[in-house]
């Protein structure tokens, strides 16, 4: 699944534009890499989030097409927050 999906699906971020925007500035890192909207997440990657002055480090650990609100959590898992 692409990332900017995924980051919408497990409601990480609210909007796959903002997703998409996100990646484009380099607030993404995957396994310590800038990474870009594209990029294939698979289990077990490590994403870290850097909006604003908020910065928030999770794991994969599923990864559906579709979630609902209350499957969307268990989609990953929160090292730092």
């Amino acid at each position: 699944m692409r990332l900017d999906k995924y980051l919408k699906v497990s409601r990480l971020i609210k909007r796959r534009t903002i997703a998409n925007e996100a990646c484009d500035a380099g607030k993404i890192v995957i396994n310590g890499i800038p990474a870009k909207a594209s990029y294939n997440v698979k289990l077990d990657d490590i994403i870290e989030i850097n909006l604003g002055a908020r910065t928030t480090k999770v794991k994969v650990t599923s990864i559906n097409e579709y979630a609902n609100k209350e499957t969307a959590a268990d989609t990953y898992q929160v090292l730092e927050d």
